[in-house]
């Protein structure tokens, strides 16, 4: 990933040049603005390449597309290294990525998914979902382990063996650690905390939860030629900096209304800008979104793995970074980047939503037609289905049919021969539960 080139200075585009040249700069002011080409809020290292309209240079084009955008810019309380504001602007594309997060991150994907109001079915999906983000977040900064072996690690709870596993498991916990402190504001001890959660037994024991010091030369380079893409504040400026970003993510201060979502990308992308530890920037900056969205109600977003969507395109998340510290602080890049991984994320959700309601339907329709189950034993699968963590036990399961002991024990056992329930020891007695992946074991059973 190479750097972009740096937009020309608008106001330098009127220096030098002959009056008649001028007048017809100005000229260009007076003329409709426009903010996007065709749908794309261009940067200049892109529009530079881009076909410009007739009658105009691509100095001049940017010029009154820059001038455009500036008239709608609005300033956050957050300031670059030399103190200039950080800012964002609301062209359509902003504005309608904003509307559709806000109507389907609220009841809305409830109301088209209602399993997710079963609570049992909701934190299955939570964890889930936390999974997922904890193996991508952690993948995307080198982690090696495979998808499937991080998986059954997390699922089994088996202790890390490796710094790819480790990072992975430390994701996760971090994500389950963030989803208990929705209630708290954020300060630098917070910060430090869930940096120690993230990276501990990763890096050298001194390094963990603390802030970087001045001694520690940190910069973002291209890992292809190492060519220095971004270069953090002064590690002496981070304590007065860091505090500036938590009175933002506490909504403090008199800056007006800023949208949740643009605050919680803001705040993404300003650790990542600040870069406050030695490592580990990345994953506590994903991480510090996800506080953010579930901190101001979004709690659908934890629902959405968007490290999944960034693993996809990683140099367009470098260059959302890029465009908007060379363009006069404009968050609108990554903000439009970052509207667009949560379309993703979501459009991904609803499809695996839809798809694990098929896969019930149709499981239901092959135990209703199952010959060699009893009306109990059908009954009590499609419980299973509906409730994989659910245990049943012979005196419940007895009393809820109106059978003998010995009916209900027989009815249980074949189930579990059949490979469609395991069976656990309790004290004395025994209790039941759905096998892992109930439904693909009844449909291979059936394809047999």
């Amino acid at each position: 990933m190479r750097m972009p080139e740096i937009p020309p200075d608008s106001k330098e585009i009127l220096q030098g040049r002959a009056p008649w040249e001028v007048a017809r700069t100005l000229e260009l002011l007076a003329r409709p603005g426009q903010s996007e080409v065709e749908g794309r809020y261009l940067h200049w290292d892109e529009l530079r390449r881009h076909p410009v309209p007739v009658g105009l240079t691509h100095r001049e084009w940017w010029f009154q597309i820059d001038m455009t955008r500036r008239a709608m810019r609005a300033p956050l309380a957050l300031r670059d290294k030399q103190g200039r504001p950080f800012c964002y602007a609301t062209p359509g594309n902003v504005l309608e990525g904003l509307h559709r997060i806000d109507r389907e991150l609220g009841n809305h994907l409830e109301s088209t998914a209602p399993q997710l109001g079963d609570k049992e079915i909701q934190d299955r999906y939570i964890v889930r979902s936390l999974m997922e983000e904890a193996i991508t977040s952690s993948q995307l900064e080198g982690a090696s382990t495979t998808r499937k072996v991080a998986k059954e690690m997390l699922v089994e709870k088996r202790q890390p063996r490796t710094k790819s596993e480790r990072m992975i498991f430390n994701n996760f916990q971090a994500m389950e650690w963030l989803r208990r402190q929705t209630k708290e504001r954020l300060s630098i001890s917070f910060l430090r905390e869930l940096h120690e959660i993230l990276t501990q037994d990763t890096l050298e024991a001194d390094e963990v939860g603390r802030l970087r010091r001045a001694d520690e030369q940190v910069t973002v380079m291209d890992q292809g030629d190492g060519e220095v893409l971004h270069i953090p504040p002064e590690a002496e400026a981070l304590p007065e900096r860091l505090k500036a970003l938590c009175t933002f993510a506490n909504e403090e201060g008199a800056n007006g209304f800023v949208h949740p979502v643009v605050r919680a990308i803001a705040l993404h992308f300003a650790l990542g800008y600040e870069h406050p530890f030695v490592d580990g920037n990345g994953r506590t900056a994903r991480a510090l979104f996800y506080w953010s969205m579930i901190r101001q109600g979004y709690w659908i977003a934890e629902f959405l793995p968007i490290s999944r969507i960034l693993q996809r395109a990683p140099v367009k998340y470098g260059r959302a970074f890029l465009f908007t510290e060379t363009d006069s602080n404009d968050l609108t890049y990554f903000l439009l980047h970052q509207l667009e991984v949560l379309r993703y994320a979501t459009d991904d959700l609803y499809v695996y939503l839809r798809r694990k309601q098929e896969e019930a339907l149709h499981a239901e329709q092959i135990l209703r037609r199952e010959v060699d189950l009893n009306h109990r034993q059908r009954e009590l699968l499609l419980h299973a289905l509906r409730h994989p963590t659910a245990r049943y036990d012979i005196d419940s399961y007895r009393r809820q049919h109106s059978v003998v002991y010995q009916t209900a024990r027989q009815d249980l056992l074949d189930l579990e021969a059949a490979g469609l329930l395991r069976k656990v020891r309790v004290g004395r007695a025994y209790s039941f539960s759905p096998v892992s992946g109930l439904q693909q074991v009844m449909e291979r059973k059936k394809a047999r």
